[in-house]
């Protein structure tokens, strides 16, 4: 018999039939009751053993965290909590784990412990429902663009040019680290390196994908980014994976109308499709914030904020709105900002956005039109001269989720641009190439794939949702 997963066994579809089955033991009570998984699921199935009928020895292997193979009967259940069980004929031990040395026993793990367990931490509840959510996140945004005309479009991960112009970024090299080749200035000579030139890890595929839309009219990225800051927080990741849509004869209403779209529909997809999970998830956020002050709670369970954000229209406000509007804040004024709000042009900080959702519209909330200063190089600058067509999305408990903007197809602005930023004409030629070359309005955004999945999920912590978090001094996995 070929073995099935456990979530189509539990649909009870073979009821009376002998099936095979391979999973993990999650707990083996009283030599009779094996509970397995196999991750297809978050439910485990209960295997009942006639110890009678078994060899001593292959029980004493059956232990949490086993793997093992079961064959036998699927029965109605006789007990609570199931709908249907197994009555075990065959078991196979694929592998022991030993109860004195295995980590996730049946028992409440704090976060901080199993992220020191990333290889195994999938195997707890909230950590395969995490992952099967983002699995499903992942199909959600593929099926959305190609449904919506865009094309896939796979960005260079070692790059000569640095998107956002923060020279945040990793280094790439083949150079000899103890004695590397120097000029006659004595800098390192980067001619000699293995691409002739100083190249680093991505912080973002949008310039690339600038130039597949401006032939293929609508293109999509979704792939890994990097970002060398040191910020050791819940919402920041040195290794992380983007979505870049980047379109073509698209002004920024249009980004905006995209984005608003877009977001909503992958989540519509996973509250239709993700049900048990997210249900799970809902209540190991509630259990987890009954400890915490009420003023520190979220202000909605789970599913209801996931609802809230698919069927309620974005809040979109100017910068220059909501500058006015942090000015006036109680927290602003009663100096309870970390970064108080002074005058216009100041950079809005993660608290600032959190409190124009959270507090003041109480919605999801759409900011255009910022400081030239404040924003990269490319952004479309506005009639005033002083702000660009930008825009960023902000999210209850995350901040800033999307940012994006019209693109500069301007050649002469773009040029002053780049020489008012010290930006080498030189390095991005074939940037400008594509404002000689048959410009036309176009624009896109980025989303943070793992900052949406934490959204989705509830965690707190971004490295919660990532199989093996890369920050400041950790890359242990």
């Amino acid at each position: 018999m070929h073995p099935i997963t456990i979530k189509e066994v539990l649909k009870g579809k073979l009821l009376l039939q002998d099936i095979t089955i391979n999973g993990w033991v999650r707990t083996f009570r009283s030599n009779r009751f094996i509970a397995l998984n196999d991750g297809s699921t978050i439910n485990t199935i209960q295997c009942v053993v006639d110890f009678e009928k078994f060899d001593e020895e292959v029980l004493k292997q059956i232990s949490t965290g086993a793997a093992l193979k079961i064959s036998g009967t699927l029965v109605e259940s006789q007990g609570r909590g199931q709908s249907v069980e197994i009555q075990v004929n065959d078991i196979h031990v694929h592998g022991t784990a030993d109860p004195e040395t295995y980590p996730i026993q049946p028992k409440k793990h704090s976060l901080e412990f199993l992220r020191e367990k990333a290889h195994l931490r999938i195997r707890t509840n909230t950590f395969s429902a995490v992952m099967r959510v983002k699995s499903s996140l992942a199909f959600a945004i593929h099926k959305y663009f190609t449904e919506n005309g865009f094309y896939y479009f796979h960005a260079p991960i070692i790059t000569g040019s640095d998107a956002e112009g923060a020279g945040e970024m990793f280094r790439v090299t083949t150079l000899d680290d103890k004695n590397p080749p120097l000029t006659e200035e004595g800098t390192v000579d980067y001619k000699q390196d293995f691409f002739g030139k100083e190249t680093n890890l991505t912080v973002s595929g949008q310039l690339e994908a600038e130039a597949y839309a401006m032939a293929l009219g609508k293109v999509y990225t979704f792939g890994p980014t990097f970002r060398a800051e040191n910020s050791n927080t819940a919402r920041h990741l040195a290794e992380f994976w983007m979505i870049e849509p980047e379109m073509a004869f698209y002004d920024l209403n249009d980004n905006m109308d995209l984005a608003e779209d877009f977001i909503k529909n992958v989540i519509r997809y996973v509250l239709e499709h993700c049900k048990e999970d997210l249900e799970f998830l809902e209540k190991r956020l509630l259990d987890e914030e009954k400890s915490k002050p009420q003023a520190e709670r979220s202000e909605m369970p789970l599913l209801e904020k996931l609802k809230f954000v698919t069927e309620n229209n974005f809040k979109r406000v100017s910068y220059t709105e909501a500058i006015d509007i942090l000015k006036n804040s109680k927290p602003n004024k009663k100096k309870k900002f970390q970064y108080p709000i002074e005058e216009w042009g100041t950079d809005l900080q993660s608290e600032h956005e959190r409190y124009l959702v959270e507090k003041h519209f109480k919605c999801p909330v759409i900011l255009f039109d910022y400081p030239a200063k404040i924003k990269a190089f490319y952004m479309r600058l506005n009639e005033d001269g002083k702000t660009v067509r930008a825009m960023d999305i902000l999210f209850p408990g995350i901040g800033e989720i999307v940012g994006g903007s019209q693109r500069e197809e301007r050649l002469d602005i773009l040029k002053q641009k780049m020489a008012a930023l010290d930006i080498d004409e030189k390095e991005l030629w074939w940037y400008l190439d594509l404002r000689k070359f048959g410009t036309a309005e176009h624009s896109g955004f980025g989303l943070g794939f793992e900052r949406l999945v934490l959204f989705t999920t509830g965690m707190g912590n971004i490295r919660d949702v990532i199989p093996f978090p890369r920050t400041p001094q950790n890359a242990e996995f």
